[in-house]
């Protein structure tokens, strides 16, 4: 018998993982303090993890005054869709339990720097933060709103795609939010778009790419059709850094990249000058 026991109850061993985070990028692991501290951004290679919902709100608005708007919209089952690993309607009442979230995207208005703003601002672990018949029914409506109140709209994606799972239903999304993004233009409403890894897909073929203005976080994913079709497709190799947010800006798909501790301010400065050429609502 040892001379000496701890009780496995009275001291609980620390597990690793409950004060480290390792680095996706990089594989460092970094203090969950720090990591938080420095909002989610590796402080070894820069890599930048990804954000709730919730922590971009808190990240880009000033405090206390985002209001959301059409949070009892969930996810639809048109087709009752079963799959080899269960029914559709089953996985949307686990993801709801699991995440707090009715959808895979949080709208509502705000403001940033005291300037009002309506937002929009998707979360990857909602079904990978896919575009289904909610998601683009909540966009759509948040993109009312800022026409209805002469307000900027700010789109913050981080999405897998269409959501296999509705079908059509969810593939109509893509036209039906481009619509009423399209009809900010009547009031010359500014529309800016913020690309997060990954934005991919139905979603990176639609709104998240009508931006007055593209703008991304540092090495995004952005990507339509992942890297292994295309090369199996055009039967050539792609650069390494394909689909990555640095290779589209230097491509012309994207305006500008913005770390994450400079984003509220840039967007600010952003709308400030198109705030110039006309007034929005206060």
């Amino acid at each position: 018998m040892p001379w000496f026991s701890r009780s496995k109850d009275k001291m609980p061993a620390e597990k690793k993982e409950d004060i480290w985070v390792r680095c996706s990028a990089c594989n460092a692991h970094v203090y969950k303090e720090e990591w938080f501290a420095n909002l989610s951004v590796c402080p070894k290679c820069g890599y930048h993890g990804r954000l709730t919902c919730d922590q971009r709100l808190e990240l880009l608005l000033d405090p206390g005054s985002f209001t959301e708007l059409n949070a009892s919209i969930c996810p639809n089952d048109p087709l009752n869709f079963v799959d080899g690993k269960g029914r559709y309607a089953e996985k949307i009442s686990a993801t709801i339990e699991e995440t707090g979230l009715r959808e895979s995207v949080k709208t509502g208005y705000g403001k940033i720097n005291a300037m009002p703003v309506a937002v929009a601002v998707m979360d990857f672990r909602f079904f990978g933060g896919s575009l289904g018949s909610g998601t683009g029914e909540k966009i759509l409506r948040a993109a009312n709103y800022a026409y209805d109140f002469d307000l900027p709209y700010i789109i913050v994606s981080a999405s897998g795609g269409a959501r296999m799972q509705e079908g059509m239903y969810s593939l109509m999304q893509m036209a039906k939010t481009c619509a009423g993004i399209a009809r900010l233009n009547e009031k010359k409403l500014p529309y800016i778009s913020v690309l997060t890894d990954p934005t991919a897909g139905g979603v990176s073929a639609s709104y998240a790419m009508m931006g007055d203005v593209n703008m991304s976080e540092p090495g995004a994913l952005i990507a339509f059709a992942g890297r292994r079709v295309i090369e199996q497709t055009i039967k050539q190799k792609l650069p390494k850094n394909f689909q990555t947010a640095e290779y589209l800006l230097e491509h012309g798909f994207l305006d500008l990249i913005v770390l994450r501790h400079e984003m509220k301010d840039r967007i600010h400065q952003i709308l400030t000058y198109y705030r110039a050429g006309r007034t929005f609502r206060n």
